[in-house]
């Protein structure tokens, strides 16, 4: 290559994600003749049988290529590709966009009470009652309070090691899956969800460290989708995410969890630990669409006069200038439920509180806990689809100094979903 010349992959740069070219980048520098890169590839809609045959048969050429299956949901393939591979897909007919198959990361650490959901039990018994909550996370281990004096995990899947009982090596999607729909049965009611009698389903897309590939995310959310009336489904908790490169229109994981909204499922995301600079939040975080999830930090007190955004918590604006985000949770010290021997137990052991409980804090809490807020909205009113959802907690959260996102407010944002209603023709069928 002559001097000043520009890489191929620098050429083609619209049919590749930032990230990608980075790292085709990098091993043209180490010059690597068998390194591989993990890829999603997206296919062009409407496409003919042959062509995508024809891709196929060209991805599995060599010793080094392999690929590992589609991904429906985005109208993708994802595998392990050779850079000279990808330098001929990206001139294929079939191809529309080739990205980095990069990790995503759960929001590790670096509160009902406060938002009203104790009181909406109490006195509405709201309690999530009949939604299926997706944790789709690290695991789900069966805690007491999950499973007790019902099992409420409805089904488990594994898709990091394919193991069929549930289990959670790292603990954060125990925790989460607290955060959401816990009942307090161990500590006879102080630790309790907002949606304490929802349902639940774990799907584990990130390992022992709680890392795992965008590709695993996609085929966690695409199973909720196609599984999404068998156990009834109207939620999907995502305390995950990676760094947003790129606009939520090209961005392969924002493109899944609309499609997961499409289909009748709330989304509630996390917006990230990177605060407090500007312009942190994560994808899926930045798909206008869905919920986005801010920390707020009650200072462990039920009155709001102290409430604030915590000093974690991604701001926005997105990538694309978008406000986000949508709303705030309780994020900071969060007691729930601990996942025996994980990584999070070996790592935070003074963070233990008693033998079955641990504090943590994150937009990774706050996200499961808006996600259990949603079970008991649509418990008060079946009919609701995701847009009237976010509406309905946007429009009644209380303003928070500084931010257009407000704290979440549940006894308004019940009211509201019964004021529906009066004038709404039902949408969704209630299992």
């Amino acid at each position: 290559m002559g001097k000043g010349q520009k890489a191929w992959f620098e050429q083609v740069a619209h049919s590749l994600d930032p990230v990608l070219v980075h790292e085709l980048r990098r091993l043209r520098e180490h010059d690597d003749d068998k390194a591989t890169v993990p890829v999603i590839v997206r296919l062009k809609k409407d496409l003919e049988n042959e062509k995508k045959e024809h891709l196929l048969q060209l991805c599995q050429e060599g010793e080094c290529n392999a690929v590992h299956g589609e991904l429906e949901l985005v109208h993708g393939l994802y595998g392990n590709l050779h850079p000279e591979t990808i330098r001929q897909l990206v001139e294929h007919e079939a191809v529309d966009r080739i990205f980095h198959d990069r990790e995503v990361r759960a929001f590790l650490d670096v509160a009902t009470r406060s938002i009203g959901s104790r009181d909406v039990q109490a006195k509405l018994e709201y309690t999530g009652k009949g939604v299926t909550i997706a944790i789709v996370d690290t695991g789900i281990y069966p805690h007491a309070d999950l499973t007790r004096p019902k099992n409420r995990i409805l089904k488990f899947v594994d898709l990091v090691n394919g193991k069929t009982e549930p289990y959670d090596d790292q603990g954060h999607g125990t925790h989460c899956a607290g955060d959401a729909a816990g009942n307090g049965y161990q500590s006879e009611g102080l630790y309790t969800a907002p949606a304490p009698e929802a349902n639940l389903v774990g799907v584990k897309v990130l390992d022992g460290n709680g890392s795992g590939q965008l590709s695993t995310v996609i085929r966690g959310i695409e199973w909720c989708v196609k599984n999404k009336q068998k156990y009834n489904i109207r939620v999907l908790s995502l305390s995950l995410g990676a760094p947003a490169f790129e606009s939520y229109r090209d961005d392969p994981v924002a493109q899944a969890v609309e499609k997961a909204w499409h289909s009748g499922i709330v989304v509630c995301a996390a917006a990230g630990n990177e605060g407090p600079y500007p312009m942190t939040i994560s994808t899926p975080g930045l798909d206008p669409m869905i919920i986005t999830v801010g920390a707020a930090d009650d200072h462990n007190t039920v009155t709001r006069g102290d409430d604030e955004k915590a000093s974690f918590s991604s701001r926005g604006p997105t990538i694309d200038q978008l406000v986000k985000p949508d709303v705030y949770a309780p994020g900071t010290d969060i007691v729930s439920l601990s996942a025996p021997g994980s990584q999070l137990e070996k790592q935070l052991p003074e963070n233990r509180v008693g033998e079955h409980y641990i504090r943590l804090s994150g937009t990774s809490m706050a996200t499961p806990i808006c996600a259990g807020v949603v079970a008991q909205l649509l418990e008060a009113n079946p009919y609701l689809s995701p847009n009237d959802v976010k509406s309905i907690l946007m429009s009644t959260s209380q303003e928070m100094s500084g931010d257009q996102a407000g704290y979440l407010d549940v006894r308004k944002a019940v009211a509201l979903a019964k004021k529906y209603l009066e004038f709404q023709k039902p949408t969704v069928s209630h299992m």
